[in-house]
């Protein structure tokens, strides 16, 4: 287990240095000049640009800028944000915890949702209750988050005003009313993973259900409610896993448009401002650090498929 985790590890580390050069090569095809948006008034002064170049760094050969990024990201230095000249490390430990928080209640919503219903919907294949069950996956993947979110602002807290249509309470200061800020749009993110975790739910267990040792287990006489949550069921949550690591990484990084719906000032905020700033070191820095979270994601599923499986510890 050891061995097989160092390598794992091993494997993290070029796997973020390819993801480094993707990440600030691609920065440097954006349009605009930072220097321009720096400026301000002044942006008619060659002489002013020409000293925000230098202060920046940009009028450096390319890949003389990235050894110097890269440098200070290896001492835990992303730079300072060019636009309020805060450190971007802060800024990230600053909204980190808000999208980790949303992210993390939209995933139990939609584990909660999905996985049972998957369940349900294998074990009750061809029934009124696979159909809706199916249904109901398909409601929750061909609705846009959008309209979902305007629609539950308009139901909760413009008609029933049980809810506050926007903004962010931090867990730390009031725990009710950040659950009040955040259950709508972990609801709207929560919804469409839950859909596709109940399709590949079903699908997995439609395939353990057919296998040789379900049938085994019910021909030694063992109880329908035992062969489904113990035999079927953990065979079946390898690749459910998979997709959840994969899906939990995905809400981290892409509540873009729900968090600009309801204000919530995490990751997506952040890096649409800082992108029509022009703000290079905080884009790459958000992006960086979910490219890392992505890459700890997939470790930490690998490490999942062991506990769930004894056969792949044997290998």
């Amino acid at each position: 287990m050891g061995i097989w985790l160092l390598r794992r590890v091993g494997q993290v580390i070029p796997t973020l240095l390819i993801l480094s050069f993707l990440i600030f090569g691609l920065q440097q095809l954006m349009p605009g000049d930072p220097a321009l948006i720096l400026a301000g008034e002044e942006r008619g002064d060659p002489a002013v640009l020409a000293a925000i170049r230098a202060e920046l760094g940009l009028d450096r050969p390319i890949h003389e800028q990235y050894l110097l990024w890269m440098g200070k990201v290896l001492t835990g230095d992303f730079g300072f944000s060019w636009r309020i000249r805060v450190p971007v490390s802060e800024l990230i430990l600053a909204k980190l915890p808000v999208t980790f928080q949303l992210a993390s209640m939209a995933f139990v919503i939609a584990v909660l949702i999905g996985v049972p219903l998957g369940i349900l919907s294998a074990v009750k294949k061809d029934t009124p209750a696979d159909w809706a069950a199916n249904g109901a996956a398909l409601f929750g993947i061909s609705t846009p988050n959008f309209w979902l979110g305007i629609m539950m602002i308009l139901l909760f807290s413009v008609e029933l005003g049980w809810l506050p249509p926007s903004g962010y309470v931090p867990i730390s200061e009031d725990p009710w009313q950040s659950l009040a800020t955040t259950i709508m749009p972990a609801f709207v993110l929560g919804t469409g993973v839950a859909s596709v975790l109940m399709r590949h739910t079903r699908a997995a267990m439609l395939t353990a259900l057919s296998q040789d040792y379900v049938r085994t287990a019910r021909a030694k006489g063992l109880k329908e409610r035992v062969v489904v949550w113990k035999h079927a069921l953990r065979n079946a949550l390898i690749p459910v896993v998979t997709l959840g690591a994969i899906e939990f990484g995905r809400l981290l990084a892409g509540a873009v448009l729900t968090e600009q719906i309801f204000t919530i000032p995490g990751f997506g905020k952040l890096i649409v401002d800082a992108v029509f700033n022009r703000d290079y070191p905080v884009v790459q820095g958000v992006v960086l650090a979910t490219a890392l979270i992505f890459v700890l994601l997939s470790l930490v599923a690998d490490m999942l498929y062991m506990a769930i499986n004894p056969r792949l510890r044997q290998a």
